[in-house]
């Protein structure tokens, strides 16, 4: 269903993180950053780029999940100790269509659309391209689950249009996770087809994003897949026991989210893919947990692979990010960090262990070139000591890989930090992370950059930005050639 404008949102006993996505998010085209504080490092050279739902409401109606918001991307471009920013919404043809009509017109993945039963399963599904974010070359991709890229200038952020990257056909959706190899620049990503069961499509990608490698592997159900892990030479995804009652979601009875079912007794399924083949090497059912995001992937020395999962124990996360659009969270639900160790050749798990033990999201591998399993995990936290009910996420952290001792620096009372994004110095061997932060105490954004190496020592640069930007998902770096 969609909801009216006027809703529990609108009450003083909101939390301070509400008011960011209260109101749809106002562009703004080339504008140069004030320095709060601090100043720009001088090796600090490129772009950051960020994707999130931004609008949620058309006419008199508004959208009933989170995921459901119309992609806007913020570019960052630093270079000469400035810095300045564009904040644009991606121009898909749902956008541009419901932006015609001053209404909702489309499903969503939360969303029916609206009008009687009969239109709601006529009812396209709209690419709302806000979950990530893909530099190229000479192209920004503004990623999402359900369909094809939307291409963008990486300068002004205009749309292009749909971006089959040369192989993707009409069925064929390019998730929002795609991996970079290390040594070949290679970008493998995934895709999810829906059927009486599902498919999950592999794209090998060269760096200039043309795919020139794609295979398909038949899946039990239609389950709800986001990330995957690459390790080297594998491809690794677990398959959480979500699976979709697809009837419901076809005929408009039910939105996906609401027709996707916990089933534990299925446990989770390790699937090992080889990365030049793009075959499946082992396949394992295990003890079941839910995932959105991984942290770091890599093949050990010897021969296991290793990765870091975000694990829920259930699927209670889906309902707590519908609430958010809603203004208000009710819903309980913490992950872990667990590091597995996996013999890839049978899918099993070696070794499982909790390494965060406390509610985290969005890890971030602050990684370049040098030996991954020595590279920090930077990922968003709750601030510790403050009630962390109906909050979103209000510190960031670091990882330590070698003493797996954990640093949690909280942006303030009522300050809400995005995914913590690494940029690695042009000058030096040093690093940077950056964080687009909204202040709810005076309804404003800011941009932070702390030093990589000494995040607790707090932001050294603080800038601002001209419009609220609505909490985002995810964002890259992408380095001045």
């Amino acid at each position: 269903m969609v909801l009216p404008i006027s809703s529990p949102r609108t009450t003083t006993s909101l939390k301070a993180w509400a008011r960011a996505i209260a109101s749809p998010a106002q562009e703004f085209s080339n504008t140069a950053l004030p320095v709060l504080a601090g100043q720009i490092p001088s090796g600090l050279r490129g772009s950051l780029y960020r994707n999130g739902p931004a609008r949620f409401e058309r006419g008199q109606q508004r959208v009933n999940h989170w995921f459901d918001g119309d992609g806007a991307i913020l570019a960052v471009h630093f270079g000469d100790s400035k810095a300045t920013g564009v904040y644009r919404y991606v121009r898909s043809a749902g956008f541009e269509a419901e932006a015609e009509a001053d209404a909702l017109l489309y499903r969503g993945y939360g969303t029916l659309a609206p009008g009687p039963i009969w239109k709601r399963w006529q009812a396209q599904l709209k690419n709302a391209a806000n979950t990530s974010v893909l530099a190229l070359p000479d192209r920004l991709l503004a990623l999402w689950e359900g369909g094809f890229p939307h291409q963008l200038r990486l300068d002004t952020l205009e749309t292009l249009g749909l971006d089959d990257l040369g192989q993707l056909t009409g069925d064929e959706p390019y998730s929002a996770h795609p991996k970079r190899h290390h040594r070949t620049g290679d970008i493998f990503n995934f895709g999810i087809v829906a059927g009486a069961d599902a498919t999950l499509n592999l794209y090998r990608s060269n760096p200039q994003g043309h795919i020139h490698q794609k295979a398909s592997i038949p899946l039990n159900g239609i389950p709800l897949i986001h990330d995957f892990v690459l390790a080297d030479r594998y491809l690794v995804f677990c398959v959480p026991p979500v699976r979709l009652n697809a009837l419901p979601a076809v005929l408009g009875f039910q939105s996906f989210s609401e027709a996707l079912l916990w089933q534990p007794k299925r446990g989770s399924q390790i699937v090992v893919v080889d990365a030049d083949s793009l075959e499946v090497v082992a396949w394992e059912q295990v003890d079941p947990w839910f995932q959105w995001h991984f942290g770091k992937g890599y093949l050990d020395i010897d021969g296991t692979v290793v990765l870091d999962v975000v694990a829920y124990a259930d699927f209670s996360t889906n309902q707590q990010l519908r609430e958010v659009v809603d203004g208000q969270i009710h819903t309980p639900a913490a992950a872990q960090l667990r590091r597995l160790r996996l013999q890839p050749t049978t899918g099993q798990i070696l070794d499982d262990r909790v390494v965060v033990d406390q509610h985290c999201e969005f890890p971030q591998v602050a990684w370049s070139g040098e030996d991954v399993a020595l590279a920090p995990t930077y990922l968003s936290l709750h601030a510790p000591g403050r009630d962390a009910t109906g909050e979103l996420l209000s510190a960031i952290g670091c990882l330590d890989p070698v003493s797996e001792q954990l640093t949690i620096v909280d942006a303030g009372v009522n300050c809400y930090p995005s995914e913590p994004v690494y940029a690695a110095d042009t000058e030096s061997d040093q690093g940077w992370i950056l964080t687009v932060v909204y202040d709810g105490n005076h309804h404003n954004s800011e941009v932070w950059i702390y030093r990589a190496e000494a995040l607790a020592d707090g932001p050294v640069c603080r800038l601002g930005l001209p419009q609220v930007i609505p909490h985002s998902f995810h964002g890259t770096w992408q380095s001045a050639a």
